[in-house]
């Protein structure tokens, strides 16, 4: 459940189940594997929606999922065809061969980053009988509370997302098996290289927390 999830900067998660290997947001890729069966996106942002990564990524087959509202930076530049994307508004269910991608709605509670209307997006992955969270940038609020799912990938680094208390307050009420932290320590503003421990510093027992993200280049 948890060997094949690699975080490779950020907030930039390969997930390789035994139904399909997905991305979520590629960033600063190493290699051009062009092994995607999905390339999930959150939100347009640099850090999110990059172009050249998702190039390293995709193949002809790749199936790219995106938020409603920015159909046209996807379908404008990205090398994936038209005909394989899919633009989802936030509560969406989306069968792709053997997994399941819900969308959940991923946005800021009194900052202007990521506002509710844009649409941008969160997804869970269900693949082999597993439900991987994604959250995307969001700050805790009731959309996210009503999440269920085993493995958590949450935000930590606060400023433009949820802080590291937050982060863990969400996952006690959630509860997921496993919390990994992201999007913390990698970019300006966006957290300290501490803010992972502090998280699992606020955990309950009943989750265990797994550090994935790769903090030094």
């Amino acid at each position: 459940m948890l060997d094949y999830i690699n975080i490779n900067w950020q907030s930039s998660v390969c997930i390789r189940t035994k139904s399909a290997t997905v991305y979520f947001d590629p960033w600063k890729l190493e290699e051009e594997l062009h092994d995607a069966d999905i390339i999930c996106i959150s939100h347009n942002h640099f850090d999110h929606f990059s172009l050249e990564d998702i190039d390293k990524a995709a193949n002809s087959n790749t199936v790219l999922v995106a938020p409603a509202s920015i159909r046209a930076d996807v379908t404008g530049e990205t090398v994936i065809c038209e005909k394989n994307c899919k633009f989802a508004e936030p509560g969406e269910i989306i069968n792709i061969g053997d997994v399941t991608v819900e969308t959940v709605p991923a946005y800021n509670v009194g900052k202007e980053f990521h506002k509710k209307e844009y649409g941008w997006l969160g997804y869970i992955l269900e693949a082999d009988g597993i439900r991987y969270y994604f959250a995307g940038d969001t700050d805790v609020n009731d959309d996210v509370k009503q999440v269920r799912c085993d493995v958590a990938l949450l935000p930590v680094g606060g400023y433009y997302t949820m802080k590291a208390d937050e982060a863990a307050e969400l996952t006690n009420e959630i509860a997921p098996k496993y919390a990994i932290p992201m999007h913390f320590g990698c970019v300006d503003n966006a957290g300290t290289k501490s803010d992972d421990t502090n998280f699992a510093s606020k955990i309950n027992k009943n989750t265990e927390v797994v550090f994935k993200l790769h903090k030094t280049r």
